[in-house]
Formats: structure tokens, C-alpha cells, sequence
């Protein structure tokens, strides 16, 4: 058991030195953009979403109301329904406390390297230990270096300044273009993209909702038309 702990976090190191910044950045905006340092901290101990935070914390210093922020963290996060619909063969023998821990601690980092492990290697019987391993690896990086940050945002209060805030938007653009490897993807892309700066008029940022829902339908319907040329074929 405790191999495999040591064998899931060692094989994530590579992606936690990856996200190193981000964490630290999260915590400085976090605290420049009206955060205490508490509630900084206990938005990373307790819901854990990099990509969800930093949407909160930019809805939250434009003023946007708690639906909002909810509806679209909610929205961003729907992919990991997915990662999780594809490990649920792998993990549905286990007692629900395993399955509702290793829920807590999934990560885009941590699916790439449990994923690997269960589709390419012979099953093994610790194999959860090998995922919590991971898990908890990604979890304290993140802690730690949203503390990194959160110290740096209360020793400089005038980071904010610094234009930081770019690289949140630079961060979403890169882990997207990877990701852009057919025509419905890029269909989804440009799309949602068109949508949120038609729609950034609206109040609340209901146009990030909207570029969202209208990204996924855009990439669904591209992804049938091309299924069905497929198999005309």
C-alpha cells in the first residue's frame, strides 16, 4: 500500500511542477481582489478546483452575484463528470468512502496519471492506493503554493497592479490549444469564444454561461455531422 501512495505521487511530479504557479497566483489574486487569507486558504482545502477558483475570484471582485458564480463554476467543472464516468469501472468494487475521497481529490493532473495506470497496465490489487497517492500529491502542492501566494498578496498589497490577472486568461488559452485537435473542437473553440464577446454586454456575466453551453453545442453537433460522414463512408 504504501508503495503504491509513494509510486502515485512520484508519478505525478512531473505535472505538480507544472502547476506550481498557478497555485501561487490563485493565492495572490485571491487576497489582492477583496479575499480574507482564510477564506483563500479554505476555498483550496475545501473545494480543491484550480480552474473553478480563479473564475470565482474574478466574478467575485466584479460584483457577481453567488447564482452566478455557482452556475458557472458548475458549468467549467462538468468535465470532470466525464473523467469520472470513465474510471468508474476501475473503482466501483471499492467501499464508497474510497470512492467518494478519490472523487474529492480528482484533478485534470491526477486523471492523466491514474488514467494512464489503469488503461495501460495490468490490473492491480492497490491500485486505488496508487490513485489516492496522486490525489494527495496534487492537494498539497496546491496548498502550499496557494499559501505562497496568499503571503506574497498580504507582504505586497499593491500586486494587484501588476497585471497578474493576465495570467489567468493566458493559463485557460493554454491548456485549451492543446486540446484542439480536430474540427469539432476548434468548432466549440471559436464558438464559445464568439459568444462570450458578443455576450460580454449582458449583466452578471451571464455571457461566460452562455459562451460555455454554446461551446459544448457547437462541439456536440460538429461531432455528429462528422460521425455521420464517417459512416457514409
Amino acid at each position: 500500500m504504501g508503495e503504491e501512495l509513494l509510486s502515485g505521487a512520484r508519478n505525478t511530479i512531473p505535472l505538480i511542477v507544472g502547476a506550481i504557479p498557478f497555485g501561487i497566483i490563485f493565492g495572490t489574486l485571491a487576497v489582492t481582489n477583496g479575499l480574507s487569507a482564510w477564506t483563500a486558504m479554505a476555498m483550496s482545502l475545501f473545494v480543491f478546483a484550480g480552474s473553478s477558483q480563479f473564475i470565482a475570484v474574478g466574478l467575485l471582485a466584479l460584483g457577481s452575484s453567488p447564482a452566478i458564480i455557482v452556475l458557472t463554476t458548475f458549468v467549467v467543472n462538468l468535465r470532470h463528470l466525464l473523467y469520472a464516468a470513465s474510471l468508474v469501472p476501475y473503482v466501483r468494487h471499492l467501499p464508497q468512502r474510497w470512492r467518494v475521497l478519490l472523487a474529492f481529490g480528482l484533478t485534470d493532473e491526477s486523471y492523466a496519471v491514474v488514467a494512464s495506470r489503469y488503461l495501460n497496465e495490468a490490473p492491480r490489487p492497490n491500485n486505488h492506493w496508487f490513485f489516492l497517492g496522486s490525489n494527495l500529491a496534487m492537494w498539497g502542492n496546491w496548498q502550499l503554493c496557494t499559501l505562497i501566494g496568499i503571503t506574497l498578496g498580504t507582504l505586497i498589497p499593491d500586486m494587484s497592479s501588476w497585471g497578474l490577472d493576465f495570467a489567468m486568461s493566458v493559463t485557460f488559452i493554454g491548456l485549451v490549444v492543446p486540446y484542439v485537435r480536430n474540427w469539432p473542437m476548434l468548432a466549440a473553440v471559436l464558438t464559445s469564444g464568439a459568444m462570450a464577446w458578443a455576450a460580454h454586454p449582458l449583466p452578471h456575466n451571464l455571457g461566460l454561461i452562455l459562451a460555455a453551453l454554446s461551446g459544448v453545442l457547437a462541439g456536440v453537433i460538429c461531432e455528429r455531422l462528422k460521425g455521420s460522414r464517417e459512416h457514409k463512408k
